[in-house]
């Protein structure tokens, strides 16, 4: 076995993730993190996989949502971030949410505590020395400008960027329980049984339409030469929402579906803003899809106008900042590893993967690639039938053959999977509806990718998880 250390750039989700997977496969890693001898726009402390937007993992439904299975599919391979997600969990409803601070330091002391880690506080300025033999790029689309501008000029390409947003978050005591209430949409239950998971504000339509003149006519933080990037539609500033049509946000994150105020139970909200528990003491919740690029100052004026937040205090305010990815269809290799040099890989946002999760899983995947190179047994990328495999051909080209179109960021769904014929009947022969018929191919893709994964994890060139 090889005696020379992988070097992992970039300690966020995707960098810890790659790093853990190597150090388990048995192989010496270098993980180099600039934090926090070098700060970002975005991130608060120097802790590895600091989650600087949302607490949420979205859905933990492995059979019926496509991230929900990328989850269960990561379990299988001994993920570090599941495992640190699952034990510091705080309640979402059906969603996978987590106490953000607990988090990203179970990830920080496990790999810290690794014999085969060796975590490096500096940054890596310029594309990696030359005797770096194996390396993965996982900066994130926070990439040092050094770094970013080293790799444009070694690929002859351009950078894609865009927006990413910050939602608020405000403390519980300062929530108006009177006018607010919890409950989970429909009383579904989460991963740890919870049915009321979120915190509802509701609004009649008066309050709406004054808030959405308010977002609107909010000031907003200028960028002067950032003003032509585009925004991902996942994460979206809820004020450009609200500029594309006033009913957008109410069948949007201010949908009023599935809710019942038990304050006024024969009264039906014309809009309901949710917040989602931040941490596991439960005295920090996020505003569910509010972030936004508002000035700090308007923040609170127009969030104050919110039934049940008048008085809000907030923790952390909204914010914006530019991320940046490849172009990589053109870029990376099957593998993830550059074209032009194929000792660098790359993983997580900058491969235009969209969500922790999503980035997660790619720094798993080429962790994996760069051991098992390391170690003689070169191994494949998963099969596409799985979450993993779909998300890894999308970005390394198969979307072109789907769009037509130019290369975007991307959450991992259903579409990106080879197609699967729907079933016209249940088991107990009952004709299924459309809607019916799409929940059941939902399911059977599901299952179809977790039993391919098990047959590709059996491989004897794979490594099961310990």
């Amino acid at each position: 076995m090889t005696t020379s250390p992988i070097h992992v750039i970039g300690g966020g989700l995707a960098g810890s993730e790659a790093a853990w997977q190597i150090a388990q496969a048995g192989v010496p890693v270098m993980l180099h993190e600039m934090r926090p001898v070098r700060g970002t726009e975005a991130h608060q402390t120097d802790c590895l996989a600091e989650l600087v937007c949302s607490n949420s993992f979205r859905s933990d439904d492995w059979e019926y949502n496509a991230v929900g299975l990328l989850h269960a599919e990561m379990r299988r391979m001994g993920s570090l971030i599941m495992a640190a997600g699952d034990a510091h969990q705080v309640p979402a409803g059906s969603a996978l949410a987590v106490d953000r601070d607990g988090f990203s330091q179970a990830v920080t002391a496990r790999l810290e505590a690794h014999p085969l880690v060796t975590i490096a506080r500096e940054e890596v300025a310029g594309l990696p020395p030359a005797d770096w033999d194996s390396v993965i790029i996982a900066t994130g689309p926070l990439t040092s400008p050094s770094l970013a501008e080293a790799i444009l000029a070694r690929t002859g390409e351009n950078a894609l960027s865009f927006f990413d947003a910050i939602a608020p978050i405000v403390h519980l005591d300062s929530v108006n329980l009177d006018v607010a209430w919890r409950q989970s949409r429909y009383d579904k239950a989460g991963p740890g049984g919870d049915t009321a998971a979120y915190i509802n504000c509701p609004m009649d339509q008066a309050q709406y339409e004054a808030f959405i003149d308010a977002l609107i006519a909010g000031p907003k933080a200028e960028f002067k030469d950032w003003e032509q990037v585009p925004y991902f539609d996942g994460c979206l500033p809820i004020e450009v929402m609200a500029e594309r049509g006033r009913e957008t946000l109410r069948h949007g994150p201010m949908k009023p579906v599935g809710l019942t105020n038990p304050h006024r139970p024969d009264d039906k909200a014309h809009a309901v803003v949710q917040l989602r528990q931040d941490n596991a003491l439960g005295s920090l919740w996020n505003l569910v899809g509010f972030q936004t690029k508002l000035k700090h100052g308007a923040q609170t004026d127009i969030f104050r106008m919110i039934p049940g937040l008048e008085k809000a205090v907030f923790a952390r305010l909204g914010g914006l900042h530019r991320n940046t990815f490849l172009n990589s269809p053109a870029l990376l290799d099957s593998e993830l590893r550059l074209k032009a040099e194929p000792r660098l890989r790359f993983a997580g946002q900058v491969t235009g993967v969209e969500g922790y999760v999503e980035s997660a899983a790619v720094g798993l995947l080429t962790g994996r690639l760069a051991a098992a190179e390391a170690l003689g047994r070169p191994i494949s990328p998963p099969p596409p039938t799985t979450a993993l495999g779909a998300l890894v051909a999308h970005i390394t080209g198969g979307h072109l053959g789907l769009t037509g179109g130019s290369f975007q960021p991307m959450n991992v769904n259903y579409g990106l999977f080879p197609p699967m014929e729907a079933p016209r009947r249940s088991a107990d022969g009952k004709r299924l509806t459309p809607p019916e018929r799409g929940r059941a191919k939902k399911r059977l893709m599901s299952i179809r990718a977790l039993a391919d994964l098990d047959a590709w994890l059996a491989a004897p060139v794979s490594f099961a998880a310990e």
